[in-house]
């Protein structure tokens, strides 16, 4: 009770004993002994009930006043969701109480993947974080930045829901993000050398494009960066032709969708053949250090297995473009390009499924240096999620591809001409099994 209601209570009294001088009897123990039960209540008028009255009302309101006012009820994004209790409750106590579906969809939103496919993330990587001395628990470290790569936070965000300093959080992003790029691609993102597999993709090919031995499809994509450094020289090389930052992303994907090989070596504003001439992949191909012993005849010409692109990369023994982009060549060609581009529609949807699974992708929100290890993170992951057979998500909608037909260089003159022949072998091959149907 505070001090103004004290002193409004004692002038309230005096004027109750002003009212009605029979209350203060009460008090004086010299008279209470002479006045009667009767003579008391005889005696008394309707102050006292004033008085006591307005004593509880003010009493009340004082009370309302002073009572320290109720907390709303906690908000569904309230740091207390995301600590470590909460989560280890989740993921060990409440996790093996729900069905299966309803388990998986909930930790699908949370962390992009489901509970099963995160334990093995957890797995791989727990030895390697074990190693750092992170004060965090490993599987809830490796939650918090999957939820960062699916949702696609920034920093300061999953800071404020974890509690977290926001250089701790990219910290431990950089770590996680960087084990997932080096420790764990050699695992997930290999290239299709075994009997086994290489049969597989180029049969699976041939049924979505009528054409033999494809073993992969590439493409290039460019992920849009949120922010540059402010004294990074050139800054305009990674304005790209679409009129936003970015760094480019290649990769070269099966018939599942999954990735064989992934480079990110390029600002947004170089073109396609240019990334692709300084991949690794290239490099391995043009030397002859990747032979696919698996060789099918065609008309008497020998085809090795090879991979399919757009028109902006160059034609080579080992990688086949279309006759033209807009379909104005001859029939055996329009064929031919019609098959070709059945197949590298995989590619195109892999990519929409990465994009769409990892949403920091659509606007990187990394500083610059850790860029191509994220990106490479969300290339891995997306490679779990496909040969888990994870539900595959709304496809992203990359912009239009544009771009000029790429010059040969002189070093590629034998592998363009051999391309050259082999494309029109296929091309009137598939127009004479289709003319046959």
């Amino acid at each position: 009770m505070d001090q103004s209601f004290l002193i409004m209570l004692s002038n309230l009294l005096h004027l109750q004993n002003h009212l009605d001088p029979t209350t203060s009897l009460l008090s004086d123990s010299t008279t209470t002994t002479s006045a009667t039960p009767s003579s008391l209540l005889t005696s008394t008028s309707a102050a006292p009930l004033l008085f006591f009255t307005i004593a509880s009302v003010l009493s009340y309101i004082s009370t309302t006043r002073n009572k320290p006012q109720s907390s709303p009820p906690p908000s569904p994004t309230t740091t207390s969701q995301y600590s470590v209790s909460a989560f280890r409750a989740l993921s060990t106590e409440r996790i093996w109480a729900m069905e299966a579906p309803l388990r998986d969809a909930q930790w699908r939103s949370l962390y992009g993947l489901s509970y099963p496919v995160f334990t093995t993330v957890v797995e791989k990587l727990k030895p390697y974080i074990a190693q750092s001395n992170l004060s965090l628990p490993s599987d809830y470290a490796v939650a918090m930045v999957l939820s960062r790569l699916s949702l696609g936070l920034s920093a300061k965000t999953v800071a404020k829901r974890y509690s977290l300093e926001p250089y701790l959080v990219s910290k431990i992003t950089n770590m996680v993000t960087r084990l997932l790029s080096t420790k764990l691609y050699p695992e997930f993102i290999k290239i299709p050398a075994g009997r086994r597999r290489l049969h597989e993709t180029t049969n699976s090919f041939a049924e979505i494009t009528s054409l033999p031995n494809i073993c992969g499809a590439i493409d290039n994509t460019h992920v849009r960066i949120h922010k540059l450094p402010p004294n990074l020289p050139n800054p305009n090389l990674y304005m790209n032709a679409y009129g936003f930052r970015s760094v480019q992303l290649q990769v070269v994907a099966d018939h599942k969708k999954i990735f064989w090989d992934v480079c990110v070596k390029a600002p947004g504003g170089v073109d396609d053949a240019t990334h692709f001439r300084d991949s690794l992949l290239y490099n391995r191909l043009i030397s002859g250090d990747i032979v696919w012993e698996k060789v099918v005849n065609v008309k008497g010409h020998p085809v090795r297995p090879y991979i399919v692109g757009d028109w902006c990369y160059p034609l080579l023994s080992f990688l086949l473009t279309p006759f033209s982009w807009n379909r104005m060549g001859n029939p055996a060609q329009n064929a031919f390009d019609e098959g070709l581009m059945k197949g590298r529609k995989v590619v195109e949807e892999a990519i929409g499924l990465l994009k769409g699974r990892w949403s920091i992708l659509q606007d990187m929100n990394v500083g610059l240096n850790h860029a191509p290890q994220t990106i490479v993170a969300c290339c891995v992951l997306h490679n779990l999620c496909q040969i888990a057979r994870e539900p595959e998500p709304e496809v992203w909608n990359e912009p239009e591809e544009s771009g000029a037909v790429p010059r040969v260089l002189e070093s590629e003159k034998s592998h363009y001409y051999f391309g050259e022949s082999l494309r029109q072998v296929l091309a009137d091959d598939i127009y004479q099994r289709l003319s046959l149907r």
